[in-house]
């Protein structure tokens, strides 16, 4: 979860559509059926999509200048990889950004199928085709996740270009575009590389039991933290259902998190697909 140029390849590069049992879920890359279903977890999606955009060319350097000059390339990378085909090209706003193809072949084609429109396409095609090879969780949801998911996500991508200041009530929750590059702009490069523990960190957690959970699991909500933390506050948000996508399985959402050791971790109620914890070791 601390390599993001890692995670923004797996949002942004070409999917292998294929499992070697039920408990890979490879083929899903960091998106999960739990997310293709609220879409809870698309605030981190976007924002490291926009930072890649924003401060790294194609193989993960760092570009020169100014980002705040790269903030429209960047709103353009979302609408890309969102984009839904409209043959009518009447929605409005937008939904079909075929007219990017050029500039983001990666995320969108001529036909205004966005990589994410493509990828879940796939995802269910794939579930649909490989009975087997997918456990029976996914094969009993499918049917209500996949059933009108472009209606869906059509409304959603209007939803996402909604202005920040926009006095309308109609969005006023919804995640969108204008501040989750906000965010990026305030979050800087992506880093590239996996925060590695301090060694007293390390040495402190071999004193507690990890029956209830894996003690991988601790240490990479302890990176994260580290990681992610800043001189303001004490608190770090954890995006537990990107955790959840990072695993390729809901077990850290549902069974860890409530186990994590109150010793060390002091964490605040799971809502709206994040949480908020504060190291107090």
């Amino acid at each position: 979860m601390t390599n993001e140029w890692e995670e923004f390849t797996a949002y942004t590069g070409q999917p292998v559509y294929e499992a070697k049992d039920k408990h890979d879920r490879a083929f899903m890359r960091r998106i999960t059926l739990e997310m293709l279903d609220d879409f809870s977890g698309f605030g981190r999606v976007f924002t490291v999509i926009a930072r890649g955009y924003l401060f790294h060319d194609k193989d993960g350097n760092l570009l020169p200048g100014n980002p705040y000059d790269r903030v429209e390339y960047a709103r353009n990378a979302l609408c890309a990889w969102c984009s839904v085909p409209d043959k009518k090209k009447s929605s409005v706003p937008p939904v079909d950004f075929s007219n990017l193809s050029a500039d983001f072949p990666e995320l969108v084609d001529l036909d205004g199928k966005g990589w994410f429109y493509r990828h879940e396409k796939k995802v269910f095609d794939f579930i649909r085709r490989n009975p087997d090879l997918v456990n029976k969780h996914m094969r009993d949801n499918l049917p209500g996740i996949s059933n009108g998911f472009t209606k869906v996500w059509r409304k959603r991508v209007k939803q996402f270009q909604t202005p920040l200041y926009s006095t309308t009530t109609k969005g006023a929750w919804t995640l969108r575009f204008d501040a989750v590059l906000a965010d990026a702009l305030e979050a800087g490069p992506l880093r590239t590389e996996e925060y590695v523990l301090p060694q007293s960190v390390t040495d402190m957690l071999d004193g507690f039991d990890y029956s209830d959970v894996p003690r991988y699991a601790v240490e990479d909500v302890l990176k994260y933290y580290y990681a992610n933390l800043t001189d303001d506050t004490p608190w770090v948000v954890l995006p537990v259902v990107n955790f959840d996508a990072y695993y390729g399985n809901t077990n850290f959402g549902r069974k860890w998190l409530s186990k994590l050791p109150k010793e060390i971790i002091l964490r605040e109620i799971f809502n709206r697909g994040i949480s908020r914890i504060k190291i107090i070791a």
